[in-house]
Order: C-alpha cells, then structure tokens, then sequence
C-alpha cells in the first residue's frame, strides 16, 4: 500500500530515540499518520514543523498500519511567523482544531480553504477573519453547517443580526430583540462583508460564535475540549477588541 501526496504539517511527536509520529493533513488522503525514520533528528525536526507544506510518500505493508512517510519540504510557513506571536498562536489553533477531523477521511474543500488560511497567516488584518470562516466550512464539510442565510424564526432574509446557539440558526433583528441576551452577535464579514473589512470585535465574537458549534457538534462528540490554543487565540482577540 502507498500514496504520494502534498500535505500541511499539523503535528509530530517523538517516537523511539530516533523516530517521529508526523500527523499530516492532505488534500487527498485527509488526516494521515505515519512514521518519520530519523524525524527527531535536528535537521528533519525543523521541516516537521506546523504549517510547512511537504510532498509526502506514504507506504505500509498494509492499509490498517501505521506506515512509514518519507517527505521533502515544499514552503516553510513556520520560518516565516517566527517573529509574529499572533500569527504562531492562530497557526497552532488551526493546527488543533484540524486535528478533529476525521483519520484518513480526504475532504479536498476543507484542505483547499486551509491552505488559503495559511496563505493569509503574515496578513494581521486578513487572516483572523479567514480563520473564523474555515471554522465555519469545517462545520459544514462535518455535517454540522450553520444556516445564516434566514432567519431560523421568521424566514426573513434582511437584517440578520443574531445567531440562535441552539438551532446554528440565524436570526432577524426584530424576531431577536425579545432574546439577544440568549443569542450570538452575527458578525457582518460571515454574511457577505470582506474579510478585511472586519473590525476585532468581529471577529472576536465569531470566534466566539464557531468554538461554541465545534465544542459542542465535535469535540465533546469525542470527550474533548477545544484545544489550548483555539480558546487562547479567541480570548486574545477579545482583549484587542478591548
């Protein structure tokens, strides 16, 4: 059994003296594991870094086993936001977070729009705005979508201004104002408006907004909590929106 594919580093563990565990995200194959002969070596453990693109050959003498990667570096993004703290915790969030879909599992539209989130990541006013929307197609490609395009109450398709944490539903603002104590802000840039014209305050509340979904819909689905650095990445943001 083999495959060759490109794939995003999501993590890699020590495994043995010498040996690394690399968990790799494909276009393809989806969220793959495989062992790395040498990969905790100096050289290789800075081209097993989160968010560097390899060319990955996967073999195994059968499907079910873990197998053996041998990989060559395509683009170093880690290098690149060494010096942008924000950039490095968003980076370590979406690796996180990727790491719930499903093993070996090729969804293509989801890994297209994480390497656009990638793409983004040395763009501050770009990338948090893009992160907030993948988390959204990830829901969706997962079969947990959010419908933000009616409101869940009335139908209406103007002035959705809120988002029912029950349904994932959106809601109109007078069908809302009864309950928006209850309800989630809709960020207008999740509705037609431009990523970078999204202010922190939006995107702190859809960050807010989508790590409700995730917890709920797929992480606690597997006994887990958001990761570490999605719930730090989310309240960075909500102390830059001050």
């Amino acid at each position: 059994m083999d495959w060759r594919d490109e794939g995003i580093v999501l993590s890699a563990r020590a495994h043995g003296e010498t040996g690394a565990i690399l968990e790799l995200f494909t276009r393809e194959q989806g969220r793959h594991l495989g062992l790395v002969h040498g990969g905790a070596g100096r050289r290789m453990r800075s081209v097993l870094q989160p968010g560097n693109k390899l060319a990955a050959h996967w073999r195994a003498r059968l499907s079910e086993h873990l197998g053996t990667y041998q990989v060559e570096l395509v683009r170093p993004l880690a290098g690149l936001l060494m010096d942008d703290p924000l950039a490095l915790l968003g980076l370590s969030a979406a690796s996180a977070v990727c790491g719930i879909v499903p093993e070996r599992e090729g969804h293509p539209a989801l890994f297209d729009g994480y390497e656009v989130l990638l793409e983004t990541m040395q763009d501050e006013d770009v990338w948090p705005a893009i992160f907030v929307r993948w988390e959204l197609g990830l829901l969706q490609e997962l079969g947990f979508g959010l419908d933000l395009t009616q409101c869940a109450a009335t139908g209406v398709r103007e002035d959705l201004i809120y988002v029912s944490p029950k349904s994932g539903g959106a809601v109109s603002r007078e069908a809302g104002e009864p309950y928006k104590d209850r309800l989630f802000r809709l960020p207008p840039f999740l509705i037609g408006a431009q990523a970078g014209m999204a202010t922190n305050e939006d995107v702190a509340e859809g960050l807010r907004l989508t790590g409700h979904f995730l917890e709920r819909h797929l992480f606690a689905a597997h006994e887990r909590h958001l990761p570490d650095a999605r719930i730090r990445l989310m309240e960075k943001m909500a102390a830059r929106a001050g």
